[in-house]
């Protein structure tokens, strides 16, 4: 019992200190975030394209950042809502929103403003490897109860490319500007997690020579 009570304080503490670093980091990042992530911008219209949703759907965009996956979807005409736990990247987002049918809110992704089965599509983009283990994997419990049943979920991240070479230098260069969680979350079972979490992987995408990858699965069951 007193280990139990001990691992469960550990894994509070620990989670403490993601929140706290997650909105010191991000208050510093947001006015320049959108000038380092240029280089993937085409990635955004590549999901877009590959999610293939039926015409005005419901889409929430889970740590949406300053919205550009929220917007690309938009674009196309999809009714979309983009959650962030940093306001300060919301603010980046909102200032430069032109469409009507995206709308930004303040969410912590493992505890999600939204009733059972309320989205047809559920993506999140480029934020799961920067999550301690037990948040992501609250996170994505999270996304799939808020799905449909057998709607989509889009799972957009690093990943890295089948031959040795390429694998060792993106390896090496992602790790230079990203952080612990990074160095886990890629050389963890991803694929078995999503399966425990109720979501079962239907396609996936290798973009920029493998050093990206896209998930699209489909909500199979939520168990409380």
């Amino acid at each position: 019992m007193k280990v139990e009570k001990s691992q469960t304080f550990q894994m509070m503490s620990e989670e403490k200190e993601y929140y706290l670093l997650v909105k010191k980091v991000f208050n510093v990042l947001a006015p320049f975030y959108d000038f380092g992530t240029a280089p993937i911008s085409k990635v955004r219209d590549k999901v877009v394209d590959f999610t293939n949703a039926g015409n005005s759907s419901k889409i929430l965009d889970v740590a949406t950042g300053t919205g550009k996956q929220a917007f690309a979807f938009a674009e196309v005409g999809h009714e979309v809502v983009g959650i962030d736990l940093s306001k300060a990247m919301l603010r980046v987002a909102k200032r430069k929103n032109m469409h009507a049918n995206v709308g930004f809110a303040i969410s912590d992704a493992t505890n999600l403003p939204f009733e059972d089965n309320s989205f047809d599509v559920t993506c999140v983009s480029f934020a799961l490897h920067d999550m301690l283990f037990g948040i992501r994997e609250k996170a994505l419990r999270e996304m799939v109860r808020v799905t449909k049943p057998k709607g989509m979920i889009l799972i957009v991240d690093y990943g890295l490319p089948k031959n040795k070479v390429g694998r060792s230098f993106v390896y090496s260069f992602v790790r230079l500007y990203e952080g612990e969680y990074y160095l886990e979350f890629v050389k963890s079972d991803f694929k078995t997690l999503l399966k425990k979490s109720g979501i079962g992987i239907k396609e996936e995408l290798p973009l920029l020579h493998g050093a990206v990858r896209v998930l699209k699965g489909t909500k199979m069951r939520y168990d409380r």
